[in-house]
């Protein structure tokens, strides 16, 4: 019986410490996704957005979700912002400049195609 309790005990334990570190062990057995990883930290991301956008929100939580930092002008605050805004084409929002691609829309296809380049 007590044999019986152990292994429960044991296995739940492998179970926590496995959950806890899982991160990490996806690592080890996907080296490129870790590449890729590296390659979104390093990313330049620029996004000309306003508060009240539900792409621009969707954008910023993708973002976020991924870890992906990025800077953010609100084009109706920030004059300056506005400015750049009008100079990349305008015509909508969010606008990203993702590693010098600018991205028009909420696309997360692109934004990850874009990381890769």
């Amino acid at each position: 019986m007590l044999q019986g309790v152990l292994k429960k005990f044991l296995l739940i334990l492998l179970v926590v410490v496995a959950y806890q570190n899982w991160g990490k062990i996806e690592h080890l057995f996907n080296p490129l996704q870790a590449a890729s990883e590296q390659v979104r930290a390093n990313a330049r991301v620029v996004i000309y957005a306003t508060d009240w956008c539900g792409y621009c929100k969707a954008t910023r939580r993708f973002l976020d979700q991924k870890g992906i930092a990025f800077r953010e002008f609100d084009i109706e605050k920030d004059a300056e912002a506005r400015k750049a805004y009008e100079a990349l084409g305008g015509r909508g929002i969010p606008i990203l400049d993702v590693n010098g691609t600018l991205i028009r829309t909420y696309d997360p296809e692109q934004i990850m195609a874009a990381l890769q380049r």
